[in-house]
């Protein structure tokens, strides 16, 4: 006869301590709870190995931002591609080789040292929100928390404009929308020969050109 001990129930399971209000994600309360109201855990007896122990929190933590990192950063497009750590172009009026870590003109390819930076910036971006969601943890104390804050702040400002000053270099006026003669006109900056190469062969080729882009119609400046 089982007692009465051993017949879990929801409000067990549901049972609230003073550690799950530390955080105030409502996406964390989400995934804790809802789940359970309509699932039940299986019963069962899996004892691990005594040699086996189990990672620390942290090493958990480090493996996937790590994780994050290589996902981020282009990984398995430089496995496949397999393209340089960076490029080259040569310049028409000096005839000299100069290296560029951006590849012009493609939001679909990078160069290693490319995707290593955005990656940084992606990364960065994420650490600065983990450390605003530190700061507001009322059992710190008030100044390491201030200094969460402002790290925290500080991070996701500089990986927000590091990213678009990133994607400024590598597609210049991406996106601009101007109001001209009662028209919005999208400029879109590109290199290229000839503006059909926009849904043709990989673009990187010659000078860059602005395509003014009105309605259907295009016009190469």
């Amino acid at each position: 006869m089982r007692t009465k001990s051993e017949n879990p129930t929801a409000g067990a399971a549901l049972s609230l301590t003073s550690s799950d209000l530390d955080s105030v994600d409502p996406i964390f309360y989400l995934l804790r709870f809802l789940p359970y109201s309509f699932l039940r855990p299986p019963r069962t007896r899996l004892r691990l190995p005594s040699s086996v122990a189990l990672p620390s929190p942290m090493t958990v933590f480090s493996l996937l931002l790590l994780t994050y990192f290589a996902v981020v950063s282009g990984l398995v497009y430089d496995v496949i591609v397999e393209p340089p750590g960076i490029g080259s172009t040569q310049d028409q009026a000096t005839g000299t080789v100069r290296p560029i870590v951006f590849l012009p003109g493609r939001v679909n390819g990078q160069y290693i040292i490319e995707g290593l930076s955005s990656g940084f910036m992606f990364l960065l971006g994420g650490i600065g929100l983990i450390f605003m969601d530190l700061a507001v943890d009322r059992h710190r104390a008030r100044s390491i928390r201030l200094s969460f804050g402002m790290f925290g702040i500080s991070a996701v400002v500089i990986a927000y404009l590091m990213s678009m000053l990133f994607i400024r270099i590598k597609i210049p006026g991406y996106l601009w929308s101007v109001l001209i003669g009662g028209q919005s006109t999208l400029w879109s900056s590109y290199y290229g020969e000839d503006p059909s190469d926009l849904s043709g062969r990989p673009l990187g080729q010659g000078e860059p050109s602005l395509v003014v882009v009105v309605g259907k119609s295009e016009k190469r400046i």
